[in-house]
């Protein structure tokens, strides 16, 4: 018996008319059809405009792809892409990065709150849920891409990922952080359940930032290097970016238990 998995699955779904679509822009589509759907089932049960998840899904959409491209570029080899501007632009070449998307997606937020005058706490703390579902189709995506796996390991479930000439098992830190995200989703998703959306704001917000990257922090152990300058320090890229999100996850928390980000004004959203 194998004590590891073989792993060679076509990255491309099909092509249509000369246009090549790709398993991981699948994943990416459900993120934001799924998002959608959830965002706009939870304005209804509140009697909100649903109108606001069409608007979130463009803006969030946007944000995702503008910050998780500048992300990388800018987080991984920036001497690179700033004197190759063009090579910013090259989204189909790959390279995405989810601290990115952490920073730009709060912006795109923060337009939303002040177009329809609601709490900045209050879309975040919704759109947290979303994103944490989104994680799990994203790194399925990566791992039908062979890409963003982790070191040689002996486990049963070691995959030799044959499309990048792999010839060790590796970890499959893509399943490992898919399942870490839908752990996380179940988690927020339960909680806005229970309490019927009257949390205080910023805790599923803080619960979000707090538990996705002291995860994404951990797991980055078991993880290859993206860049190899990375060899030379005790910690990677994405556990340094992580650091402060975890530190701002843990303030929030507290702010928000003291009540500190509640509306000052209106009703409680």
């Amino acid at each position: 018996m194998l004590n590891f998995v073989i792993w060679n699955f076509n990255p491309l779904a099909f092509s249509l008319f000369g246009l090549e679509i790709r398993w991981y822009g699948i994943m990416f589509a459900l993120t934001f059809i799924t998002g959608w759907f959830i965002l706009n089932r939870m304005m209804k049960q509140e009697g909100r405009n649903p109108e606001i998840a069409d608007v979130l899904l463009w803006y969030v959409a946007i944000a995702v792809i503008i910050g998780a491209r500048l992300g990388h570029c800018l987080f991984y080899d920036p001497a690179y892409y700033l004197s190759h501007p063009v090579e910013i632009l090259k989204i189909r070449d790959g390279g995405l990065a989810s601290h990115g998307a952490a920073i730009s997606i709060p912006i795109a937020l923060w337009l939303v709150s002040r177009k329809y005058k609601l709490s900045f706490w209050y879309l975040l703390d919704r759109v947290v849920i979303v994103v944490a579902l989104g994680g799990l189709f994203i790194r399925t995506g990566n791992l039908m891409n062979s890409e963003i796996y982790g070191h040689v390991t002996s486990l049963p479930w070691g995959f030799i990922f044959v499309h990048n000439h792999e010839v060790l098992p590796k970890h499959p830190t893509q399943i490992y952080e898919a399942l870490a995200y839908l752990g996380l989703f179940f988690i927020l998703i339960s909680l806005y359940r229970k309490h019927k959306g009257n949390l205080p704001s910023g805790r599923l917000f803080g619960l979000f930032l707090t538990i996705c990257f002291s995860m994404r922090f951990l797991i980055e152990f078991l993880k290859e290097v993206q860049e190899s300058w990375e060899e030379a320090y005790l910690l990677d890229m994405g556990q340094i970016l992580s650091i402060p999100f975890i530190l701002a996850g843990i303030v929030i928390l507290i702010l928000s238990h003291k009540g500190i980000l509640e509306p000052k004004d209106a009703k409680k959203a």
